[in-house]
C-alpha cells in the first residue's frame, strides 16, 4: 500500500490555506512537509497536528492506494 496526500492538498485550495502556511500553523519541520509533499509514510502524530489545523480527520486528508505489483499475496502464501 502507498499513502496519497492529494486530498490534503484539495483541502489547502479550497480553505485558501497555502502549504507555507499550513506547515507554519501546524509547527511541521522542511523535512517532514517534504514526506507529505513526496506522499511518503509520516508519524501519526503529524497528521494529527494537520487535522487539528484543517478541522478536518484522516480521510478528509489522505488516501491509501493498493500498489499494482505488490508482492504481499504471495508473501502469504
Amino acid at each position: 500500500m502507498k499513502v496519497s496526500y492529494k486530498k490534503l492538498w484539495v483541502l489547502c485550495a479550497e480553505q485558501e490555506l497555502s502549504k507555507a502556511e499550513l506547515r507554519k500553523r501546524a509547527g511541521l519541520s522542511s523535512a517532514t512537509f517534504t514526506k507529505l509533499r513526496k506522499n511518503q509514510e509520516v508519524n501519526l502524530t503529524v497528521l494529527l497536528k494537520i487535522a487539528d489545523v484543517m478541522n478536518c480527520n484522516a480521510g478528509d486528508m489522505m488516501d491509501f492506494i493498493k500498489e499494482e505489483n505488490s508482492n504481499t499475496e504471495n508473501e502469504s502464501e
